[in-house]
């Protein structure tokens, strides 16, 4: 069994940043891809990054291409989603999850979930 446990999340005005961690246990990290997804109230849990077993593959959906970076500490049992220029559309609920073998960027491709942190963009 896996768990994952993110936190970092809170309340930022639009333009702010925040760093979200997750941390994983209860198997071999490196075994697993990782990526981050979102939900906001009344929608689809929606795809926001990814990040290969090794960390050199990365992928980003388009709403926040160049504003936020993946990025994963195999030592630490860490993945971190670096969140800069937010904007109040980036208010979600963000969920890190694990998939093992190749990066995706579906949500029914990941079998672990973690419980989610929020984050609030004020404008």
């Amino acid at each position: 069994q896996v768990q994952l446990v993110e936190s970092g999340g809170g309340l930022v005005q639009a333009g702010g940043s925040l760093r979200l961690s997750c941390v994983v246990s209860g198997r071999t990290f490196s075994d697993y891809a990782m990526g981050w997804f979102r939900q906001a109230p009344g929608k689809e849990r929606e795809f926001v990054a990814a990040i290969s077993w090794g960390g050199t593959r990365t992928y980003y959906a388009d709403s926040v291409k160049g504003r936020f970076t993946i990025s994963r500490d195999n030592a630490k049992n860490t993945v971190y989603l670096q969140m800069n220029s937010l904007k109040p559309e980036d208010t979600a609920v963000y969920y890190c999850a694990a998939k093992y073998g190749s990066s995706g960027s579906r949500v029914g491709e990941y079998r672990y979930w973690g419980q989610g942190t929020q984050v609030t963009v004020s404008s």
